[in-house]
């Protein structure tokens, strides 16, 4: 049985929770502390422009600051902070009790939580990554940014990647399976759309930067070429996948405090959105879009015209969906009776910065004058007026809105309209100087010094600046614990669900089950116990069939089951996985630290995963619910599909690289590293043995055949072996012919896209032996979900196969 939810008292609620709620709010407080610190450096930055050249920080130590800037506030500050708010109200707006695997959600937070502090140790050793947050290639590498702490700061970001594609999942798989009966995806509130839009994004560009971030460790700490030189392309391909992530997260940061803008001018304006439809419509397209767009980050490269005015093309296009957004969010306030509180005037002010942050950017999607404008600070200017102007600004609108329904307390309204006024005037002085001396070259302190007054202004403008959040902390921490009582509906003409429960909402959300079936929020039963899975209980899809639902974690107590809300291992898990990761940043210089490190890691890892998977946790899922188009999809199978489309970009990346990289080298000049087709072609037969044994598995346990069950497990197990021994007489082949994985860009290539996969045929080896032993025990006895999940996994781990085989042996 897992741990028993402690009081909010305690410190171990805080650490084991899992409930949705708690969460949230650990993410918000943790990216509220990387918000201020993040804020100290650019005031740091902002003194050090006060004139132009050396003042307070030397070259370095600025470079450094200026980097961790960028990194802390983009990484891990404004996209956990909204994922703080989807933690809390995404939930509450559907009508779910929790997310569909809470464990895997308290994760996600200790996995980001930990990433942030492997990424802090990085200033101990030697100085943190200091060549900006796009780390381009070759700054990227040793030979330019020397210090360990580079190292570290690349497994940081990787662990951070870990994160994020593991909260993707369980978010895609909340909205799409567990929202309340009737509720369709139509009429879901926006933010909850807006973050399910933002989730999809996530699990497909952030797939590609945690590619791109393997092969920069491997680069770092193995030696392997993909991005040092020219040879194979390596600053070009870096771009490549840098941006091909970067610009849909662009949309990744503003599409939540879009969703919160759609909220709240709904809310003070007394009147439902105008066009919402169609605001939904644009939303969608500008999530496609995102992904075609990344090309004009590169105007200033080697590629060629044509393909530039193509990318202009589609940038200029993008921008066409906003237009619909922008409309709608003023015709929806003309059209209704304003009410002037906090929370409506940062959503008024996010919409007043972020149309000129748009309008600047359409500049840059010009070829002609991205040349001119581009690594100037008229770039730092546009960002910020888009990130910080429009996201930043919204976010902090949500945070005053829904404040009282996290915590019971009103905000003091006086104290949050002056934040407001010190802020805005703060915001455009600080940014809206550097568009006039945008000829400043970005992440340099000497500038011209007829640039000397705005830079003042700029100054002047992020003190104001701090200065505004110095009264937000102070009026939410005041207000928390001593404002006056909020009830469940502090604000006049809401219309989401999550204003339909208590201020804060009780543990488990509801008074009863909730549904629309009848068009409004109603609740027709009140909780109750449940049998478990695979006994009588049942559920019914969407189209109203009945079928028997497994559920992944289960847990029993007194021939009842219980929601459980806590759980130790997550944060076992998330430290040895920290541990592990700061090891392969400190094996750049090798040493008895790093693999003492690693090696903790790895023990603590192993430890935590085991318990993870032996736990007794009961998540239950809603017998009714409106799950289209999954309605014959189970929750399990549904989050496995999920994390293998995410695992397809990895996988899609790291080929294409290869594939880039020979086409800039010359296909037929690029030298074939296996010397024999023979170990390729056995190994192939050998995996797709192993899937069919896992087909059998799969039928063995649907028939409640234990000793079958086992046996068919046991063969794959032993294939999965054979294959990485075959796997590893290829290597000593080549390392005895003096071929190693930092010879060549062709040797990079081989060594690390086959290792790559063959961590995976060892990760589904270890998940193959844990169920060999649970299988034993009779633990899949009638419950054959976990062998059908491992077997799509695995399915996938050979299918990847067939694709490299040609690639690497016969092409």
């Amino acid at each position: 049985m897992s741990e028993e939810l402690p009081p909010r008292s305690s410190a171990r609620r805080w650490l084991f929770s899992t409930n949705h709620k708690d969460v949230g709010i650990m993410y918000l407080l943790t990216s509220l502390y990387v918000f201020a610190v993040g804020g100290i450096m650019a005031l740091l930055i902002r003194t050090q422009l006060w004139t132009p050249g050396a003042s307070i920080l030397e070259s370095i130590p600025y470079n450094e600051v200026v980097a961790s800037h960028g990194l802390l506030m983009i990484f891990w500050f404004i996209t956990p902070f909204a994922a703080g708010l989807a933690n809390y109200l995404v939930p509450l707006q559907i009508g779910a009790d929790d997310l569909a695997f809470p464990r895997l959600n308290a994760l996600s937070f200790w996995l980001y939580f930990v990433s942030l502090l492997v990424y802090l140790t990085s200033f101990f050793f030697e100085g943190t990554y200091a060549a900006g947050w796009t780390m381009y290639a070759p700054l990227n590498l040793p030979m330019y940014t020397p210090t360990i702490g580079g190292s570290i700061t690349v497994f940081a970001l990787a662990m951070l990647m870990f994160s994020s594609t593991i909260a993707s999942v369980n978010f895609i798989t909340t909205i799409h399976y567990c929202r309340a009966e009737g509720l369709g995806l139509w009429n879901v509130p926006l933010f909850t759309w807006s973050w399910l839009l933002t989730v999809w994004m996530m699990l497909f560009a952030f797939a590609t930067l945690l590619a791109a971030l393997l092969m920069l460790g491997s680069d770092r700490v193995l030696g392997t070429l993909f991005f040092a030189g020219e040879r194979g392309g390596g600053s070009l391909l870096w771009g490549h996948l840098f941006w091909f992530f970067g610009h849909p997260e662009v949309y990744i940061v503003f599409f939540p405090p879009l969703g919160i803008l759609l909220e709240v001018f709904q809310t003070y304006s007394g009147r439902r959105l105008v066009g919402r439809k169609w605001v939904i419509l644009a939303m969608v397209l500008v999530a496609l879009q995102s992904f075609l767009v990344w090309m004009h980050h590169m105007f200033l490269t080697t590629i060629n015209l044509e393909i530039k005015t193509l990318f202009m093309a589609t940038t200029i296009g993008i921008s066409l969906p906003f237009d619909l957004i922008v409309f709608s969010l003023i015709y929806t306030i003309v059209k209704g009776k304003i009410r002037f509180k906090t929370p409506f005037l940062f959503a008024l002010g996010g919409l007043l910065l972020f149309v000129p942050g748009g309008i600047t950017g359409v500049f840059l999607g010009a070829v002609v004058l991205d040349y001119e404008f581009r690594g100037t600070y008229w770039v730092v200017a546009h960002f910020h007026y888009v990130m910080l102007g429009g996201g930043g600004t919204a976010l902090i609108a949500g945070l005053y809105y829904w404040f009282p329904k996290m915590t019971g307390r009103m905000y003091d309204e006086l104290l949050g309209k002056f934040h407001f006024v010190l802020y805005f005037v703060g915001f455009n002085l600080a940014f809206g100087a550097q568009f006039v001396a945008w000829e400043t070259p970005r992440r340099v302190f000497a500038y011209f010094p007829e640039n000397t007054t705005w830079h003042q202004i700029s100054t002047i403008g992020a003190f104001l600046l701090g200065v505004s959040f110095i009264v937000m902390f102070y009026n939410l921490g005041k207000s928390a614990f001593r404002g006056p009582s909020a009830d469940e509906r502090p604000w006049e003409f809401v219309r989401t669900g999550e204003w339909a429960t208590s201020s804060p909402p009780p543990l488990e959300n509801w008074p009863g089950r909730p549904t629309y079936r009848n068009g409004v929020l109603e609740f027709v039963e009140t909780h109750e116990s449940v049998t478990r899975p695979g006994d009588s209980a049942t559920r019914a899809d969407g189209a109203g069939t009945a079928q028997p639902e497994p559920a992944l974690e289960s847990g029993e107590e007194g021939g009842e089951l219980h929601p459980d809300h806590a759980s130790p291992w997550p944060i076992v898990v998330a430290f040895g996985v920290g541990l592990l990761f700061l090891g392969f940043g400190l094996a750049q210089r090798g040493g008895v630290l790093a693999v003492s490190t690693g090696t903790a890691g790895l023990l603590v890892l192993l430890v935590g995963t085991l318990q993870f998977g032996r736990e007794d946790f009961y998540a239950p899922v809603s017998p009714i619910a409106q799950r289209w188009p999954f309605e014959d999809v189970g929750r399990g199978k549904l989050g496995m599909w999920v994390f293998l489309a995410s695992d397809v970009m990895v996988f899609g990346s790291v080929i294409g690289s290869f594939i880039f990289a020979r086409i800039r080298l010359g296909w037929d000049s690029w030298k074939t590293i296996p010397p024999s087709v023979v170990p390729g072609l056995v190994n192939t037969y050998i995996l797709l043995t192993s899937s069919f044994l896992v087909v059998l598995a799969f039928e063995y346990a649907r028939r409640g055949e234990r000793g079958r069950l086992v046996g068919s497990l046991a063969g794959t197990l032993a294939l999965g072996v054979v294959f990485l021994g075959i796997k590893a007489y290829e290597w000593t082949e080549e390392f005895a012919h003096g071929v190693y994985w930092d010879s060549s860009i062709e040797a990079s290539a081989y060594f690390f896209t086959t290792g790559l996969h063959a961590l995976h045929v060892i990760l589904g080896l270890a998940v193959a032996s844990f169920m060999i032993v649970r299988a034993n025990d009779g633990v899949y006895d009638g419950n054959e979900e976990p062998v059908e999940l491992f077997g799509l996994y695995w399915h996938f781990v050979d299918i990847v196969w067939v694709f490299l085989f040609p690639l690497f042996y016969l092409l």
